[in-house]
């Protein structure tokens, strides 16, 4: 409640990325003992890709690119986190501004670009300060890499974080690095993962490979991608990215079309990835882990996620504007909802609504 009544205003006083740096700052001076706010609730532990998670509450890649803060993160309450994105050379991203608030829509304009310190950067920090839960490790392409040679690309940064990271996201979904969408066709998708699981094959522990898609498919695209990820065993699917539709925004339009090119984050996006996960899980069956992401800030939004078929979530925008306490909140409201529905836990509830949400 602080958060909100006081200490966002502030922060929402400053621009959104340097308000973004300040917070970075401030956790990295916070020792995580102070934080402690691990939620434990035995309904709400669950096992996916051969990982344990204490709760199913992520915090989504992009807040800690190069991963300075995970461990005060982890004391907030996460289930796990995801860092990165990462990418094998280092980049600056695109020019500021580059990150835009749409308060009234509850949402974020994003055009980042990957701006990370690269993927051998982050490796070292990491192995020096771990995250003390499990961590996903976000992957993309870098920007002076032509796609033709992005899959070595990939693998480059892949071989440099795979000993510090729980599992692999592939990001082959953002909308702010030129042709990147481009990965998730048919032809390069296969030739892309295969070269990673050939890879990963190769190591002395295997690590889980996810997934990460837009939310802009058509459900063609969405059957020919489970047609992949499906044939090559891929281990979960991470859904959704951000949205390059503006459509049904309360923000004036000008205001909105001066924020320029980029992702949008937050409430909007809430039905769309909803639906998208629905229909993942429909067509892969439940058989594929699906971590639902897009316009979580309750416990309610992190039902709907579940109820269409995510075993896990991830948050981002919702951090932003809900605050720090935001993890052990939506726990607590989860643990009370599967109460009240009469589910003895987790597990039991993923994918019950699937089939009505798919349609919506």
């Amino acid at each position: 409640m602080v958060y909100r009544s006081l200490v966002r205003s502030i922060l929402f006083s400053l621009p959104p990325e340097t308000a973004h740096e300040l917070a970075l700052h401030s956790l990295s001076f916070i020792p995580a003992k102070l934080l402690a706010k691990q939620f434990s609730d035995p309904s709400l532990r669950i096992e996916r890709f051969g990982l344990s998670f204490p709760n199913p509450v992520g915090l989504a890649a992009g807040f800690d690119k190069n991963g300075v803060v995970l461990q005060p993160l982890a004391a907030l309450g996460f289930g796990f986190i995801e860092a990165g994105t990462v990418t094998f050379h280092p980049q600056p991203g695109n020019p500021r501004p580059r990150l835009f608030r749409l308060r009234e829509d509850h949402a974020l304009i994003n055009r980042a670009g990957f701006n990370n310190d690269g993927a051998a950067a982050f490796a070292r920090r990491v192995r020096q300060h771990r995250a003390g839960c499990v961590l996903g490790v976000s992957i993309g392409k870098s920007k002076i890499t032509p796609l033709e040679n992005a899959t070595e690309d990939y693998l480059k940064s892949f071989e440099l974080v795979h000993d510090v990271a729980d599992y692999i996201a592939v990001n082959v979904s953002s909308p702010n690095t030129p042709q990147l969408r481009e990965l998730q066709q048919s032809e390069q998708l296969t030739s892309l993962l295969s070269a990673l699981l050939a890879r990963n094959r190769e190591l002395q522990k295997p690590l889980p490979l996810l997934v990460k898609l837009s939310p802009d498919l058509e459900r063609g695209d969405l059957e020919m991608i489970v047609d992949v990820i499906t044939r090559l065993h891929i281990d979960g699917i991470i859904a959704t990215n951000t949205t390059i539709n503006r459509t049904g925004l309360r923000t004036d339009a000008k205001r909105v079309a001066a924020c320029g090119e980029g992702g949008l984050s937050g409430k909007p996006l809430a039905n769309r990835s909803t639906r998208i996960i629905a229909e993942l899980y429909e067509l892969t069956g439940g058989r594929i882990p699906l971590i639902g992401v897009g316009g979580i800030f309750n416990a309610d939004d992190a039902w709907q996620k579940i109820a269409a078929g995510a075993s896990l979530v991830q948050l981002y925008t919702g951090f932003i504007y809900q605050g720090p306490n935001i993890a052990t909140d939506i726990n607590e409201g989860l643990a009370n909802i599967l109460a009240r529905e009469g589910f003895v836990n987790l597990d039991a509830a993923v994918g019950h609504r699937s089939k009505e949400l798919a349609k919506s």
